[in-house]
């Protein structure tokens, strides 16, 4: 038993073959260590890839406002890509053991799921990504619906010429929003162009570059769907950059709601992804009392547009 012991608390003094061989047992067994509240610390880590984006800030303030009503305290990690914590996390967190774990990745390894669910740390991921694996408990948004009204609301306007900055195309969110485009497009009777679709990064530079090269030529876009306001804003500067007006020559629209998108000239009409929301519903997912590490759910809560100044018919319609 005392290498079982070590194992669950984390220990660093067990081989890597009897440690899987231990957590192996564990779940064929279906071992959940009790939670007793004097081992817990009154924790709930958050783990991003990255922490420098603005929409990072809207999550922390859900999960601080979950965990402030359950007298936790949230402590932020930065760790791995945006696909997966970096290996070196996972020790420290089961050394540190928190009431909980909120990961912002697409998915989780094996490995991690499993050392996880044998020390009984409950984890959810909030998914602006994607669909993750059907074991991973997840709060994620409709990001198809939200691609689909913001392509619509250009096409309703009269916009034919309408190009898509996207996200990263090995992610799932940015594949749904591109899904949602096209779908308005051929809603509308209008043929996609495939010149007009550009795979962006999520960030204000890439936005700008993706836009200058759209914008390049007489038989430029009339209108910009960009798939998170960082990109939005960076098409804005890139639309300044050619002499071109917004909305009078160039409608733009982005994608997340950040706070900012009010405060952009001119203010920005963008997808409102419920993200506060979305971490809020994370948090609770963890700490509700009927055992959360349990059983997988999935809650995808809805978007919605949001009609600023940034968009206007095209001159010619």
């Amino acid at each position: 038993m005392p290498t079982v012991s070590k194992v669950l608390n984390g220990r660093s003094d067990v081989s890597r073959a009897t440690r899987a061989k231990v957590e192996r047992l564990l779940e064929v067994h279906g071992y959940r260590r009790r939670a007793q509240s004097a081992s817990r610390s009154p924790l709930v880590e958050l783990v991003f890839h990255e922490l420098d984006s603005i929409w990072a800030m809207e999550l922390i303030r859900g999960v601080e406002n979950v965990a402030k009503e359950n007298r936790a305290t949230v402590v932020l990690t930065e760790s791995g890509t945006r696909h997966a914590p970096a290996p070196d996390w996972l020790p420290g967190v089961l050394q540190r053991r928190p009431l909980g774990v909120v990961l912002v990745f697409s998915t989780l390894p094996e490995d991690v799921k499993r050392r996880l669910r044998a020390a009984a740390i409950p984890f959810v991921v909030i998914d602006p990504a994607g669909d993750p694996d059907p074991d991973v408990p997840s709060v994620g948004s409709a990001n198809w619906a939200g691609g689909l009204a913001a392509t619509r609301h250009l096409t309703d306007q009269g916009h034919q010429r309408v190009a898509i900055i996207t996200g990263p195309e090995d992610m799932l969110c940015s594949l749904a929003r591109l899904d949602g485009y096209r779908s308005a497009m051929t809603m509308a009777g209008v043929q996609t162009d495939p010149r007009l679709t550009r795979f962006g990064d999520f960030h204000v530079q890439g936005g700008f570059e993706h836009a200058m090269e759209l914008l390049e030529g007489p038989d430029r876009p009339t209108a910009i769907f960009a798939g998170s306001d960082l990109q939005a804003l960076g098409v804005l500067e890139a639309a300044r950059v050619k002499g071109l007006r917004v909305p009078e020559d160039l409608s733009v629209v982005g994608y997340d709601d950040v706070p900012l998108a009010q405060w952009s000239s001119p203010p920005l009409t963008t997808v409102h992804q419920p993200l506060r929301h979305m971490a809020e519903e994370a948090a609770r997912m963890l700490l509700r009392p009927d055992d959360p590490g349990t059983a997988a759910q999935r809650i995808e809560l809805a978007t919605h547009l949001v009609v600023r100044q940034s968009t206007a018919p095209p001159k010619e319609a």
